[in-house]
């Protein structure tokens, strides 16, 4: 992007603009869970359904999507998919982030030791195009609003550090789009919750397909006026779990405890964005960057190379992917493609032009785990994460590149 280009976008005239819109996408029949890599367990039943929900904004020439899916991960070629089937919002603009949920159907196309893969393409081409319907259906939507925006600490029992119980970001960022004329005049279009946390209550192992805490969530959120709900995840990455642990040791793996943590976890998040002033008419600023990770793992290139979800190569044992940065009136937004471990999402926070960063995980791509080089292989704890992660430089590289786009970009609308 030019620098003519970025100062349109910073520039941008006109009322600013939300709309929202979701669809289920809980296969029938059911499909196996994947929780990683592996084969996926058969399903035989469902707590809560599976969807996908859109938010677009809109402030003069600029136009932004942000879209959750329940799912572990959702890869660059099949949002490639969607981008190409949404119209009025420019491919690059569209930022498609999982949930994380242990509990859905294989994305991935994770390849056995044989090579063979169990994912269920037509059931991922279908979640791809209700990706686009939710999209369109939310630009359709557009109409004049307002922003509520605030971050502040999340209390309760709901998430915590399986490897070091106090090392998880507690801050949980809202985004609350409200209508400022209409029908829904002062009402909320949509509720946007960033927070890190593994959506594990359940699990892959039980046969049971679920969005996990995500769902309870959704319904707090909306039976309590909230518009839309949205869950974009933060930096969770070794191993910030929800906190389900009980007083017998044992942990609570049910959808009561779904409820429990999903539904305080919605309290919160409406509580920390009850009192924030309102934004009118507030700024919109959008750039995407292509940056690429060598994929050092050997695990790892043998995902790329065998499973039928290609994604795209930037070489030999290279991958790319696209870094977004938004600023959204006094947010600044960055996206990570993968689960960076919480160090990484502190620092790149404390280095964001804005008192209210936010850190969208397991956006635009979700390759695995992302740890700094003096984490990677370190300790026995971080064997596994260390496995699972393209590679040694993968943490180095992207704190890099993102506050180098933050460097580059303008600042968010002051949050004094």
């Amino acid at each position: 992007m030019t620098t003519q280009q970025v100062f349109a976008q910073q520039l941008a005239v006109g009322h600013f603009k939300a709309g929202a819109a979701f669809r289920i996408i809980t296969p029938n029949p059911l499909l196996p869970v994947s929780g990683g890599i592996g084969t996926p367990k058969k399903s035989t039943e469902k707590n809560g359904e599976l969807s996908v929900r859109a938010l677009v904004l809109e402030k003069g020439n600029v136009r932004v999507a942000i879209v959750n899916i329940d799912n572990l991960g959702w890869p660059a070629a099949l949002g490639n998919k969607s981008r190409a089937l949404i119209k009025g919002i420019p491919p690059e603009n569209i930022l498609i982030g999982a949930t994380h949920t242990h509990s859905g159907p294989d994305a991935y196309g994770f390849p056995n030791e044989k090579g063979e893969s169990f994912a269920d393409l037509k059931y991922l081409d279908d979640c791809v195009e209700k990706i686009a319907d939710a999209v369109n259906e939310a630009i359709g939507k557009l109409e004049d609003a307002s922003l509520k925006i605030a971050v502040g600490e999340a209390k309760g029992k709901i998430a915590y550090n399986y490897y070091a119980d106090q090392l998880y970001d507690p801050r949980c960022g809202v985004i609350q789009a409200i209508a400022t004329s209409g029908p829904k005049k002062g009402n909320p279009i949509a509720t946007l919750v960033n927070y890190a946390v593994h959506p594990e209550v359940i699990g892959s192992g039980r046969g049971i397909l679920s969005p996990d805490l995500c769902g309870p969530l959704y319904d707090r959120i909306e039976s309590q006026g909230g518009g839309v709900a949205l869950f974009m995840n933060g930096a969770q990455g070794g191993m910030v779990t929800a906190d389900n642990r009980q007083e017998n040791g044992k942990e609570a793996s049910d959808w009561n405890e779904c409820k429990r943590i999903g539904e305080l976890l919605a309290d919160e998040a409406l509580g920390i964005v009850k009192d924030a002033a309102i934004q009118e008419n507030p700024a919109l600023y959008c750039v995407a960057k292509k940056i690429e990770f060598p994929v050092d793992s050997e695990i790892m290139r043998y995902i790329l190379q065998k499973s039928p979800i290609k994604n795209e190569m930037a070489g030999e044992n290279r991958i790319a992917t696209q870094l977004n940065l938004l600023n959204i009136g006094t947010a600044q937004i960055l996206t990570v493609p993968g689960e960076a471990l919480p160090n990484i999402g502190y620092y790149v926070k404390r280095h964001m032009n804005t008192k209210q960063p936010f850190l969208f995980g397991l956006t635009n791509d979700a390759f695995g785990y992302m740890l700094t080089k003096v984490d990677f292989t370190s300790f026995k704890r971080y064997d596994y994460v260390s496995r699972t992660s393209l590679g040694e430089m993968t943490g180095e590289i992207y704190m890099e590149q993102a506050l180098k786009l933050v460097n580059e970009s303008p600042k968010p609308e002051s949050n004094k």
